[in-house]
């Protein structure tokens, strides 16, 4: 029988890739479409997958929504993917943040335990939870120390989840993803901000990029590898958590580097730092380590960050020519 997947923020990044990838699988995949959200079907579009999402009308915040969603897809899998998932915009829009993010992940486990208790639940979880962090390679056993109304959102929505799994028996597991990138990342993310601007200054449409903190360090991945690692997870006999990570941490000053790089630019020429960019409370370091997704999961990164790096100026270079 075909299997039926429901995958909350279907048009983010995530969900676009995720739902790329499980009709490939053969998957029929439906999609909760919230008509509030700033997202259009863009990336849906890009890959080439938006005719072939059965799309529903719902929204975290709506209970009843979620369960007339679940009622409709009769979904074998859940992806809760949607999220005000912006950090920086958390601290301007704390309320909202917890509302669909906290609260809205607790809406979608209390649907699924009441309309289908038997489909398998998948949270995304982040690595912003261990914020200040308490390890300095953080896996599955850091103690979280949320240092945003994000991470903070993205903590209780894990824990409820761990709940849910453990009081209700739900076969729910929770990625906690670090950054993951892609050609098709919003524009208020560092680093589609950087190879967006490093587009356009090689076209001569943009003379400068301004940026915060340029010594903040992260570990980058590829969006379309970290998708393969939420259906694995649901594909196990048990539900559990999993890190996933490359275990490889680089600076945003070496992210430039490796963007300006890639078209023959140098970064110190372009790239002025901006107090205005700074955040509140800011994480210098994160750096995950994902032996247990790789021993249970059989699950592996595939794509270097000079690799996502490049595909991700190669797309903003064809967008910023087509622009011109």
């Amino acid at each position: 029988m075909t299997k039926r997947a429901l995958i909350t923020g279907v048009t983010g990044q995530d969900g676009a890739y995720l739902a790329k990838f499980l009709l490939e699988k053969g998957y029929q995949v439906f999609g909760l479409l919230a008509h509030r959200a700033s997202d259009t079907l863009w990336r849906l579009r890009e890959l080439g997958v938006v005719d072939g999402i059965a799309l529903l009308e719902g929204d975290l915040t709506d209970l009843g929504s979620l369960i007339r969603a679940l009622e409709t897809s009769q979904a074998d899998e859940v992806y809760n993917l949607a999220a005000q998932s912006f950090v920086g915009t958390s601290w301007q829009q704390p309320l909202l943040t917890t509302q669909v993010t906290a609260l809205g992940a607790n809406n979608i486990l209390e649907a699924v335990r009441i309309a289908n208790p038997t489909a398998r639940f998948y949270q995304a979880s982040s690595s912003e939870m261990f914020g200040k962090v308490q390890a300095p390679i953080q896996d599955e056993n850091t103690p979280f120390y949320p240092r945003s109304p994000y991470g903070v959102a993205k903590v209780f929505a894990h824990w409820m989840t761990i709940n849910y799994r453990e009081s209700h028996g739900l076969h729910a597991s929770s990625g906690i993803l670090f950054n993951h990138e892609s050609p098709l990342r919003g524009l208020e993310f560092v680093t589609r901000k950087i190879t967006d601007a490093v587009a356009r200054i090689k076209l001569g449409q943009q003379k400068e990029l301004r940026l915060g903190n340029l010594e903040a360090k992260r570990d980058w991945g590829y969006a379309g590898d970290y998708v393969q690692a939420m259906w694995r997870m649901l594909q196990q006999d048990k539900p559990d958590d999993y890190v996933i990570a490359t275990g490889r941490a680089a600076s945003v000053r070496e992210f430039c580097d490796m963007a300006f790089s890639s078209v023959d630019l140098h970064y110190q020429d372009y790239v002025v730092q901006d107090e205005k960019y700074m955040r509140p409370s800011e994480i210098a370091f994160l750096l995950g380590n994902a032996d247990k997704a790789k021993a249970q999961l059989k699950w592996e990164v595939t794509t270097s960050l000079d690799k996502l790096v490049g595909m991700m100026v190669e797309a903003d270079m064809r967008r910023a020519a087509e622009d011109a």
